[in-house]
């Protein structure tokens, strides 16, 4: 069913008038132009289109736009605040923790995720929640060692 669409993206109001099954993915890549949210396998298991809801990590490509009425999506554009990065966008690159970087927003934002729940994550913690986010490159070592050291810098999920 068409319908009107309002929510907040990357810090600003959002509105838009679709079909409220279509997915998050694809309203965000073809309404907004946010092609940081990337297409990988359709079925919510690789993390290429993870954005944060309501500071949790989604899979875009399995939630209708209709689940995000009257909430805050983030996308990687929204991160950075102020022409600055992000202490996880800045451990990633210190660390060189991507290769291709198709997979990278989506790591990235799934960090993000966890550090605001648990700002002092385990390396056991995590792998384990980094776990469902694949990379085809190999860089899960340091993508795992740019967590951590995000995790020192953002001093309990803070800025």
């Amino acid at each position: 069913m068409q319908r009107t669409i309002s929510f907040t993206l990357n810090g600003k109001p959002a509105r838009v008038t679709v079909d409220d099954q279509r997915t998050l993915l694809w309203v965000l890549r073809g309404d907004f132009g946010l092609t940081s949210v990337k297409f990988g396998c359709g079925a919510a298991l690789c993390g290429a289109c993870t954005v944060i809801v309501e500071k949790a990590a989604v899979r875009s490509c399995a939630t209708p736009i209709k689940d995000v009425a009257g909430k805050r999506v983030l996308t990687i554009e929204g991160l950075s605040q102020d022409r600055e990065l992000h202490p996880i966008q800045d451990a990633f690159l210190k660390r060189h923790a991507f290769q291709c970087g198709f997979c990278t927003p989506g790591m990235i934002l799934s960090a993000y995720a966890l550090l605001l729940k648990t700002p002092r994550p385990a390396r056991a913690e995590i792998i384990r929640h980094m776990d469902d986010n694949l990379c085809r490159c190999g860089s899960h070592v340091r993508i795992v060692e740019a967590i951590q050291e995000a995790a020192g810098s953002m001093k309990g999920g803070a800025r």
